[in-house]
This record gives C-alpha cells, sequence and structure tokens, in this order.
C-alpha cells in the first residue's frame, strides 16, 4: 500500500498564498488506509485553514471533498460539476493521484497537501514499514522474500558488502544486515543455492516513466 504523510501547515499555507476559494480533496484508497489523505485528514485540514484565515482576517475559506480514488478517471469525474467554484485545490492523494488530477484539470492550479513516502505494510495503527520501491525488477523469489532493494542500505544484489557486523547493518547498526536475514531465511527453505546465483545490475529503468499494461 502507498503511504503518504500530511505535509506541515505551514508549507501547505505558503503554497496557497494568494487563492481565497480552495477545495481539498482527500483519496478514499491508500492514503485513507493509512491514515494521511482520507475524509478525517480532509475535515481537519480544513479545520486548521479555516481557523488561520480567521485569525488572519483573510476572506479565504477551504472546503473539503473526498474521492473514492484519485487515480482512477472515473472517480475524478465527480470534480466536474464543482471545480470552478475554486481557485486552487490541495490533494490528498499520493503522487500518482496528485498528478491524474493535475492532469484532468489543467486549468486549475493543483498543489499537494501529503509527502508520498512509500509502499509498505502497517506494523500497527500509525506505523508503516517500507517494503517495496516499485523497481519493476522483483528478486523476492531469489532472496526468501527478502527485498534487497529496499532493505539493504546498498540496495545490493548479490549478497552482503562486507560491512556487515553481527549480524547488523555497518550504516545503521541498529537494523538487520538484509542479506544475513535473506540466507537464514533460505536456509530454512533448504534453498540456499539460490543465493549463489548471480543477479544483473539493476537498469534503473525506473528512472523514466513508464506505462504499465496489466495482461490477461
Amino acid at each position: 500500500m502507498v503511504k503518504v504523510k500530511q505535509k506541515n501547515l505551514k508549507e501547505i499555507i505558503d503554497a496557497v498564498q494568494g487563492y481565497d476559494r480552495l477545495l481539498i480533496v482527500g483519496c478514499g484508497g491508500c492514503a485513507s488506509v493509512c491514515l494521511g489523505g482520507g475524509q478525517r485528514e480532509v475535515d481537519r485540514l480544513c479545520m486548521d485553514l479555516n481557523f488561520f484565515f480567521k485569525s488572519e482576517n483573510r476572506p479565504a475559506r477551504a472546503t473539503g471533498y473526498t474521492l473514492e480514488r484519485q487515480c482512477n478517471p472515473l472517480f475524478l469525474e465527480e470534480l466536474q460539476p464543482i471545480i470552478g467554484n475554486y481557485d486552487c485545490v490541495l490533494s490528498m492523494a499520493c503522487g500518482a493521484g496528485c498528478q491524474y488530477l493535475a492532469e484532468t484539470y489543467p486549468e486549475t492550479p493543483i498543489f499537494p497537501a501529503v509527502n508520498t513516502v512509500a509502499i509498505g505494510i502497517d506494523r500497527e495503527i500509525g506505523v508503516y514499514e517500507e517494503r517495496c520501491r516499485a523497481c519493476g525488477a522483483c528478486v523476492l523469489g531469489y532472496t526468501g522474500g527478502v527485498c534487497p532493494v529496499t532493505r539493504c542500505a546498498k540496495g545490493l544484489f548479490n549478497g552482503p558488502c562486507g560491512g556487515t557486523n553481527k549480524g547488523m547493518c555497518e550504516v545503521n547498526p541498529n537494523v538487520p544486515c538484509a542479506w544475513i536475514e535473506i540466507y537464514n531465511r533460505l536456509k530454512k527453505q533448504d534453498r540456499l543455492d539460490n543465493i549463489m546465483k548471480i543477479t544483473p545490475a539493476m537498469e534503473w529503468q525506473n528512472q523514466v516513466q513508464r506505462t504499465l499494461v496489466q495482461e490477461r
């Protein structure tokens, strides 16, 4: 799941300087589940902004609206009847949703109200752990389900760097070495031969925009 985190209020206020009619658009998908940009967060940001505008005697006013998803055209159409009533939009979706919103309504200034921080898992409510960077070259099948791109500080594909110390990472001694975990996992599964397979260096294909087509 994509994780987002709200920007600090000052950064948001600075971004919308000069606009009086603001529409805050939440996302009911990932941003909502990670408590970063759903209806509740939209309501809270509305309240914070309107309180600030009032304290500054500014005529500006923020209104909230939450779509089921911001990365799908069917849901973005919901904004068509109302978006012309606003000077700008604050998007609380991930970077993909925010960009799609800006592409769909190119005449309206769109500002992100959140930062997209990771694709991760839920450890507990409000605690998320990054597990995937969508690199497009998944090797989890050969590494016992441990991702060397996100969990190795150096993103190494073919074994540890040599700085491992008692099973911990040399970059952050509080973090287990991903390649020690890969070794232990494969050993438990009697698949240690996998660790000897050489994985080609990353082509960094995610440095250019990709169009993904899901085949049936």
